[in-house]
């Protein structure tokens, strides 16, 4: 086998497991705080290897719609967050509280420190392919709260492990 046909059976392979098996992605932001940190790398499953639905508490890879990188207009943006609300339930945040179909939601892996978020939110019932997802750093996350409910076909891959962290870059001081 030549060596540009065995590169290109290996690029192949390597885009079909990207594509329908997993990926490995890289915490960007603070929205996710304590749970992720940014740098953070993790591997991702995607949903045709998910094995179950999706339920409330995945962490997630999602895409908004019409969220797309600044300098790259067709690449989407990717954002990870928790899947808090899931098809068909009603839910509802009343001065700062999750509330699931009435019921406050038990969320053991928030942080206080990130959670000083008291806002309200009406009650909104899910449509059978939609779901609620926030960032557990609830200061500081773009989220269902202001871009609505995702579809299921928004959730690229549901967060299967932390694999370790990237170390921080150091900054050379300007002159």
């Amino acid at each position: 086998m030549s060596d540009a046909l065995l590169f290109f059976v290996c690029l192949a392979a390597a885009l079909c497991i990207r594509q329908f098996i997993g990926c490995a992605a890289v915490v960007k932001g603070r929205s996710m705080l304590s749970t992720l940190h940014p740098r953070d790398v993790m591997l991702a499953v995607r949903p045709p290897l998910l094995y179950r639905h999706i339920r409330r508490g995945d962490i997630v890879l999602c895409r908004y719609p019409g969220r797309y990188w600044r300098n790259l207009r067709f690449v989407p943006q990717t954002f990870v967050k928790r899947v808090v609300g899931l098809p068909g339930e009603t839910i509802e945040i009343a001065d700062g509280v999750v509330l699931i179909d009435g019921e406050p939601l038990s969320e053991p892996y928030l942080d206080p420190a990130h959670c000083r978020f008291r806002r309200s939110m009406p009650p909104r019932t899910l449509d059978t392919d939609e779901y609620f997802v926030m960032g557990d750093n609830r200061d500081n996350s773009n989220d269902s709260r202001s871009v609505g409910a995702l579809k299921r076909s928004a959730i690229r891959a549901r967060v299967a492990k932390v694999l370790f962290r990237l170390p921080s870059r150091k900054r050379k001081k300007r002159r």
